[in-house]
């Protein structure tokens, strides 16, 4: 966008302006209705700014106000999406995109401005982001795994339902971890299959079964079913998660999740913990997806954001050239950061 460029060098207060009135018109539509202090205390901008730029707005018809607050309308939805590209642009994301890509060596990345971690609303925009790719990829008789998680949740969350009905099964890749409903692999299927127009299985196995327990378990019929569309599976969507996070939420003993660490563990994906350059340090047994099976397909999604998941992104990226990342901006800049350290 060389006239973006331009109005940058010669007017750099109006893409201040326009950053702010982008901001102000997203987070009105992820929050209204909202009052003035409340919108100001979430952007970190002073009330008699915001009110400025919220009069601006309003006579520019892009939002109505009440009492219970404000809100945008579908005009001001419009401006936004049309707005999007333009304010990644000003935050540099195409071009981190394509450095990002290149660095990981991976088929796509998608990348969302801001840090997911400390933004409800970024990581809606990477679940938005999540449902335009897997409706673009998706194909009919697809088998496709879905693995828990508060992102993945999210992700669903945020699906975007149509009036399609696709001959596709959604399965959980691993069983369950954990003791929360809605991160719950089964249950963000089922919320996949919903919006999607398409059916799921489930896989009532929970995650931490001792040997013989599994053995038993998997001898009934409805389980084998569920292992069987798992080994068969055509696409995987997922979450990465850092080796201490998941070590500590699967209840693992103090000493090894120490051990996990200083074998210079980083990432957890489907049960299997790797060092940053994807070498499997360990894998903790359960039912589901082989990291074999994961390393052959052909389409795999991943999501994670924060850069505190940088490094986890960095392993798991090793694993299958065919993976699509949809991340976060402190993501993306933490691991082009450890990269130019390492080198």
């Amino acid at each position: 966008m060389e006239v973006l460029d331009l109005i940058k060098t010669i007017a750099p207060e109006a893409i201040k302006i326009l950053e702010e009135r982008y901001l102000i018109l997203r987070t009105i539509l992820y929050n209204q209705p909202i009052g003035r202090r409340s919108l100001s205390d979430i952007l970190g901008f002073k009330e008699r700014a915001v009110r400025d730029q919220v009069v601006f707005l309003r006579n520019q018809g892009l939002l109505k106000i009440d009492f219970m607050g404000m809100y945008i309308t579908d005009e001001g939805i419009k401006t936004l999406e049309s707005l999007n590209p333009i304010y990644n642009h000003i935050k540099g994301i195409p071009e981190l995109e394509v450095k990002l890509k290149k660095l990981l060596n991976i088929r796509k990345v998608s990348i969302l401005p801001g840090n997911s971690k400390d933004s409800g609303m970024v990581l809606r925009d990477m679940g938005k982001i999540t449902s335009k790719i897997i409706k673009n990829i998706i194909n009919n008789g697809d088998i496709v795994g879905i693995t828990g998680g508060s992102t993945m949740a999210a992700v669903a969350e945020e699906f975007v339902p149509d009036k399609i009905k696709r001959d596709v099964i959604f399965i959980p890749a691993r069983g369950g971890l954990g003791r929360n409903v809605e991160t719950q692999a089964n249950s963000i299927a089922a919320t996949f299959a919903k919006k999607l127009g398409g059916t799921y299985r489930l896989l009532f196995v929970p995650d931490g079964l001792e040997k013989e327990a599994l053995e038993y378990i998997i001898k009934n019929e409805d389980i084998k079913e569920s292992l069987n569309l798992i080994d068969n599976m055509d696409m995987l969507i997922f979450g990465i998660g850092r080796a201490d996070t998941m070590a500590k939420r699967r209840n693992l003993p103090p000493e090894r999740v120490e051990e996990l660490i200083s074998r210079g563990a980083v990432a957890e994906a489907f049960g299997h913990y790797f060092d940053i350059n994807g070498k499997e340090i360990w894998e903790y047994k359960t039912v589901g997806l082989s990291l074999n099976k994961f390393k052959k397909l052909n389409n795999v999604v991943a999501v994670a954001g924060g850069a505190e998941k940088a490094e986890a992104i960095i392993a798991i990226a090793t694993l299958n050239e065919n993976m699509v990342l949809i991340t976060d901006e402190a993501a993306a800049r933490k691991i082009l950061k450890l990269v130019d350290n390492a080198t």
